[in-house]
């Protein structure tokens, strides 16, 4: 990754965008894209598809990445000035306490601290306790009234935090959930247009709202009405201390894109990723997803009469902390993989599970009949063996009953 790259995903991690309020992200797109996508729009629920036309009559596929990061919002503003707060998405009470937070107000942002007790203060039993979301404040330093001319309710507040590279090749950040998608998503659409397109469009669609029930990715995915889709979001890394590995699976930062399987997942479309993989000799893992997914795969895949879904993520850790991990590398390659699923695709392309090869190639309707005949005679001749081996059996009972009358 570049400085030029690395610039434009601080710049998305940054740039705050609590769900319901992902409009300054939205704008960072639209101005990336413009020079490169044929078409850009924003639908008002606020998502923002940028679509590259295809040279042919390939299937269109769409890759959807939510914009949307967790964070509070505020509930009440106290006589003495402070914010209580409700969460937006899933925050975890107990990283709070002694953060650092941006307050998003009409006439800009306030820095709060959330307050706690200090611990000389704290009885040792209350010590052990995560202090519950509406039992902490945030304190904006200003006086009472100041608070309440420029707070007001509603108002959403993120991490106090920003981009940072640290040790060999990772980097930290708010937001890589799931605004390193959004990076991806804009980098794969920019690669397929220096390559000569693919053969049918690709539309990158930075989708809104997911982290309250993926609702940006429902109207999205009605709307565009793809032949194939990607989601792409982050997945927990269990590579460091505590994580259960026969529980979670095993998933390492740095050893590349993390591909899905399971009933969220369309077959063919997994076997293709995993050539696609293979093809460009990019390292990948596996990840088991036995019912739905918490992304924007489970709204796609049965939007309309159903869209053949496949969902890649990166390893992270500590989703949904002020202090997510990614391994940068982990994003290049996942760059590189959907580029390549996308210039594989072509117009013979069957995505229903049980009517092609396995990998989506179509068999025709002479190669059908001869496999359906093919089975059949199969399964004939297997019945005719199991009523054979039943005649032996009734053969041999009647001549042992023979010869022990003799």
């Amino acid at each position: 990754m570049n400085k030029e790259e690395i610039a434009f995903l601080q710049g998305l991690l940054e740039t705050p965008s609590p769900t319901g309020c992902e409009e300054p992200v939205a704008q960072l797109v639209r101005e990336r894209l413009a020079g490169t996508a044929d078409e850009i729009a924003t639908d008002t629920m606020g998502t923002v598809t940028a679509r590259l036309e295809g040279r042919g009559a390939g299937p269109a596929l769409m890759l959807a990445a939510h914009m949307d990061e967790v964070g509070l919002m505020v509930t009440y503003i106290s006589d003495e000035g402070f914010l209580s707060v409700a969460m937006v998405g899933g925050v975890d009470a107990a990283v709070l306490p002694g953060m650092r937070v941006d307050v998003h107000t009409e006439s800009g942002v306030l820095r709060g601290v959330v307050g706690r007790k200090p611990i000389h203060l704290i009885s040792p039993d209350e010590r052990k306790n995560v202090t519950p979301m509406d039992k902490l404040v945030i304190d904006l330093g200003l006086p009472a009234d100041q608070v309440k001319e420029r707070v007001r309710i509603g108002d959403e507040i993120t991490y106090g935090v920003g981009f940072e590279l640290f040790g060999e090749g990772m980097a930290v950040s708010r937001a890589f959930d799931d605004k390193c998608g959004v990076y991806v998503a804009a980098r794969v659409l920019e690669n397929l247009a220096e390559a000569g397109r693919a053969e049918g469009a690709f539309i990158a669609a930075a989708t809104v709202q997911e982290e309250i029930g993926t609702r940006g990715a429902i109207t999205c995915a009605h709307a565009v009405n793809p032949d194939v889709a990607l989601a792409f979001d982050v997945t927990h890394a269990t590579d460091y201390p505590g994580i259960e590995k026969s529980k979670y699976g095993s998933i390492t930062c740095g050893e590349g894109p993390v591909i899905a399987r399971g009933p969220n997942i369309n077959p063919v479309v997994f076997r293709r990723l995993v050539a696609a993989a293979e093809a460009e000799g990019i390292p990948y893992q596996l990840e088991a997803e036995p019912s739905v997914t918490g992304t924007d795969a489970r709204a796609i895949q049965v939007t309309r009469g159903g869209i053949p879904t496949g969902l890649i993520s990166v390893p992270l850790r500590y989703m949904h902390t002020p202090t997510e991990v990614v391994c940068l590398e982990d994003l290049d390659n996942t760059v590189k993989l959907i580029t390549r699923f996308a210039l594989d695709l072509h117009g013979d392309l069957s995505f229903v599970p049980g009517m092609g090869d396995g990998t989506g190639e179509k068999v025709s309707a002479g190669e059908q009949i001869e496999d359906s005949e093919r089975a059949a005679a199969e399964s004939e001749a297997a019945r005719m063996d199991d009523v054979m081996e039943s005649l032996d059996r009734e053969v041999r009972a009647i001549e042992d009953f023979i010869s022990s009358e003799e």
